[in-house]
Formats: structure tokens, sequence, C-alpha cells
């Protein structure tokens, strides 16, 4: 990728995520960036084709991060547990590449679009579904029933989601570790 491309995403990214997409201006990204209008429309014709990019490079650092923590644990049972453990650090900065927490960047963009079919809610809706397949993919290495994989996988996602929101809005930053009796209960009744 562009090197002024990388950093404008990059800026912006950082922009939308502390102040949120709507109380950012383009004017406010280029002085941050040091990057020329012209350069900045010469790679997006709009601030929506902006914010598409901070969603894809965010889903990227996310996902990423989220499959490490789903591959660091052997079993799978432990990694679903290692999900939670992640989400921990997360909400207590201990993940550089996500930090400082501000709740989900999913969440908090789709929030500000109202169309529910434009594509910057598509792309947070999607970036939903991968998050919910990649669970569902992980306890499909330990778990035989695909309906119990289905009703587990709405579960964890469904706490998972919970804790993010709780974490940010209720300031719990211990939400990831309190859904872990949850899970264990959930894993121990396949």
């Amino acid at each position: 990728m562009n090197e002024k491309k990388l950093v404008l995403i990059q800026t912006a990214l950082q922009l939308f995520y502390s102040k949120g997409v709507n109380s950012v201006g383009i004017n406010e990204i280029l002085k941050q960036s040091g990057i020329a209008k012209k350069t900045l429309y010469s790679h997006f014709s709009s601030k929506d084709d902006l914010v598409l990019a901070t969603l894809e490079y965010r889903d990227g650092i996310f996902n990423q991060w989220f499959k490490d923590i789903l591959d660091s644990e052997k079993s799978g049972e432990k990694s679903i547990l290692a999900l939670f453990y992640g989400l921990d650090d997360w909400f207590n900065n201990k993940v550089p590449e996500l930090s400082p927490f501000r709740g989900c960047f999913f969440i908090n963009t789709a929030a500000e679009y109202s169309v529910t079919d434009s594509p910057i809610r598509q792309y947070c809706r999607s970036h939903k579904q991968a998050i919910r397949s990649l669970i569902k993919n992980q306890l499909s290495l330990f778990i035989d029933n695909p309906e119990d994989v289905n009703a587990l996988t709405d579960m964890i996602f469904m706490l998972k989601e919970g804790a993010i929101v709780s974490a940010l809005v209720e300031g719990n930053k211990n939400a990831g570790k309190e859904c872990i009796p949850a899970v264990t209960r959930f894993l121990n009744l396949k």
C-alpha cells in the first residue's frame, strides 16, 4: 500500500476511534497526518470511502488478534476461555495494536450511520459475521453436534459483544473475565 495512503488510514482510524466518525472532519485528518488534500482525494473519493478503508484496516488488525488468541491454546475449550482473557487485556489497554480501548470500532461506526444498507453498515455487519464464524469454527473443533455448536456460538458471541459494551458504557474493565464462569458452564453442557 502507498505510504501516504496508509498514513491517512491510520490517522483517520485513530481520530474516528477516539472521537467518532461524525465528529472528525477531513481537515482535521489532513492536519494530523500532514498530508495534502489533493493526495487524500487521489486515494479516496469521499469521507465515506476513507471510513470504509479504516474499517478494512481495523478489521485486518482485529481479526488477526482474534485468530492469534484462538490459536494460542492447544485445547479447544481453553481457546474459547482465552478469548475472554484476551478481551480483558484489550479492555485494560494491554493490546497495543487495539489500544486505547474505546469500545468496538464497528459498533461505534455502525451507530453513526442510520441507513441500514449503507456500505459502511454492511461492512460492520460482515465484520461481526466473520467473528461469529471464527468462534463457530473453533467450537466445531471440539464439539460434534452441529446444533450445540450453533447454540454455543450464539451464546459466546453475545457474551463477547455484551462484555465489550459493558467495558465501554459501564467502565467495567473486568467484563471479559466476568464472562468466564458462564462460558465454562456452557462448554460443560456439550
